[in-house]
């Protein structure tokens, strides 16, 4: 899989945030994670402190995140506490879209089980480019 600073779209990137846990690419509409390997990603250690940040940077453009998209792209093997979805809506948050992007199996299924706590249809891809494309075309169709 790749990384985000491996391809071009980098060049477009509006902020990118770095943590201890993994960094956070913010673009014109959408934002992808790139995770550590091994952490546990739930609301209070990461998800609260990644929502904030990037609507501090955003402003009132961004809404509560509603005008975003979020591509997780997961080239690092991690565990998402999925009940943690609903400290993100409780906190007035929410999501245009939400993307993941894997070829294992594991997250597939991780997804499936987050899928029963984020209130929309989570889109899955096997590639970054193709997840990128369909948020800057496709989506925009649906949408």
């Amino acid at each position: 899989m790749v990384s985000v600073k491996e391809i071009d779209i980098y060049k477009e990137i509006l902020k990118e945030f770095n943590y201890s846990f993994g960094d956070v690419f913010l673009f014109d509409g959408f934002f992808i994670s790139e995770y550590k390997e091994g952490i546990s990603f739930n609301w209070d250690d990461h998800a609260s402190i990644v929502s904030q940040d990037i609507l501090d940077f955003l402003g009132d453009a961004a809404g509560h995140g509603e005008n975003l998209i979020y591509i997780s792209n997961r080239i690092n093997s991690y565990s998402v506490v999925p009940g943690d979805w609903v400290k993100f809506y409780k906190n007035s948050y929410n999501l245009k879209a939400y993307c993941v992007v894997s070829e294992s199996k594991g997250t597939i299924i991780g997804s499936m089980i987050e899928n029963l706590f984020f209130r929309d249809k989570i889109k899955r891809f096997n590639s970054l480019h193709v997840a990128i494309n369909w948020v800057k075309n496709d989506m925009n169709k649906v949408a």
